[in-house]
Formats: C-alpha cells, structure tokens, sequence
C-alpha cells in the first residue's frame, strides 16, 4: 500500500510539473503617428469602356471545377465567401480571371474604376459563380 501511495504521489507530481499551459501576456501599445510622402505622380491615360467575364463552378463550397487558369495577380479583393486564404475563396479567384480576360482583351494596363457583377446559381452542394468587370482602360 505504501508503494503504491508511492507510485501515486510521484506520477501526480511529474503530471503538474508537464502538463499542458497557454500563455497570454498582454502589452500595453500606442498608436505610431507617421507620415509617408512620396512624391510621385500617376499619369494614367482613360479609354474607353472595357469589360471581361469568368465563371466557375464550385462542389461542396470548396472544389472549384471548369474554371480559368489565368489570373490577374497582386490585387486583393474583399470578399462575401471571406477565406483567409486566397485559395479557399473561389469567388476572389473569378474575380481575378474576369479583370485578367478584360485587361488582356483590351491590351490594358489596368482597369479605372472597375466594377464586379457577381452572379450566384446555388444549388446547396453545388454552385456556379459568373463575374463580370466592367471599367475604363487605363494605360
């Protein structure tokens, strides 16, 4: 019986001296009050009317199937599906196929003032996105 108290009262102090902690130490912050200033100046010529069209279709919300395989990168587009990740937002990722196929189209170098008319066809596990980019060229 000894032995085992023994046995007991070991393991229950190696369980407290290894068991699991989190840690949170809040720091105290103030705001940074600073200023950029850079002294450039965009010239961007504005063309006529441009637009472009996309479509997906989504499986489970995730599996994106028939799509496009090029995209307009370096933008980064609120979205109403969210996804920290720009891969688990199919919508974002339409989007940037539609305003790749409008500035490639139209010889661009962006698109002024663009404009995204997002269509849903949901049919609970499946779904189809169509997006269409209409703005200005700008060069």
């Amino acid at each position: 019986m000894n032995k085992v108290f023994k046995l007991l009262a070991l393991s229950t102090l190696i369980a407290a001296a290894t068991g699991c902690t989190s840690y949170n130490i809040s720091q105290p912050s103030s705001p940074i009050d600073s200023q950029v200033k850079a002294d450039l100046k965009a010239d961007v010529a504005v063309g006529e009317a441009i637009s472009g069209q996309s479509s997906v279709n989504i499986l489970f919300g995730v599996f994106k199937f028939g799509g496009d395989t090029e995209f307009a990168d370096g933008v980064s587009y609120g979205g109403e599906s969210g996804g920290a990740l720009g891969m688990l937002d199919p919508i974002s990722a339409v989007k940037s196929a539609a305003a790749y196929k409008a500035v490639k189209a139209s010889n661009a170098d962006l698109i002024v003032a663009p404009r995204y008319e997002v269509s849903e066809e949901n049919y609970f596990v499946f779904k189809k996105v169509s997006v269409t980019v209409k703005g200005s060229k700008g060069s």
